[in-house]
């Protein structure tokens, strides 16, 4: 049976969650890194040296790094659908989850950082606001992209859409001040119709809020 582990509030872990949702195959979820530990464990580390989540096990193949994991199990489980059998349809679907791990979540993570995890007497607003507005203006180029696109790679649901879309939850639910997105929008409410979706990325964030450590 295929194994995932990482605890189920770190965004990369929800990715594959995600992905394993939308697989339909059998797996087994165990919980493991910030409060539960278990990243220093040497049979955890023997799967993944890097001592991080998620790590994927499935029939003696390892696999680290969400982004791979992504890519495997559209490549394994879904050819056709989450993995393009085109060449040119699967490029587009891998340029936007290029584009979400060097552009987009270095400002998405560092604007959650700044304005959920950080204690609010510590927060710093002016950081804040020109994280935030970094981030907007990513969101923008995505939404014009939208704009002639149901979802990132064209009319269905691809690979390319689970990074990004495990990001919408969470920016839609930070206290900020967020641009009209009117398309951006209507991808994340198309996503919170799946059942995969709502199982592993809208799963709340409270436990993470004014806590810097894990």
């Amino acid at each position: 049976m295929l194994k995932v582990y990482g605890r189920s509030t770190s965004d990369n872990v929800q990715k594959v969650l995600w992905m394993l949702g939308e697989t339909g195959q059998p797996f087994e979820h165990i919980q493991l890194g910030g409060s539960f530990g278990g990243l220093d464990d040497p049979d955890y580390l023997a799967l993944n040296p890097h001592g991080r989540v998620p790590t994927l096990e499935d029939s003696g193949t390892v696999v680290w790094e969400s982004s791979a994991i992504i890519r495997y199990l559209a490549a394994q489980y879904c050819p056709g659908s989450l993995w393009p059998e085109s060449p040119a349809a699967r490029a587009s679907a891998d340029q936007w989850m290029s584009w979400e791990q060097s552009t987009l979540y270095r400002d998405f993570n560092g604007l959650f950082w700044l304005s959920v995890r950080t204690p609010t007497d510590q927060q710093d607003q002016d950081k804040i606001q020109s994280r935030n507005d970094r981030l907007s203006d990513h969101y923008r180029l995505l939404d014009a992209h939208l704009s002639k696109n149901r979802f990132v790679a064209g009319d269905h649901l691809t690979m390319g859409d689970v990074p990004i879309g495990m990001t919408l939850f969470r920016y839609f639910n930070m206290p900020i001040r967020r641009p009209e997105l009117p398309n951006v929008e209507a991808l994340y409410q198309r996503l919170c119709e799946r059942d995969a979706y709502q199982r592993a990325v809208m799963v709340s964030f409270d436990e993470l809020r004014g806590r810097l450590a894990y």
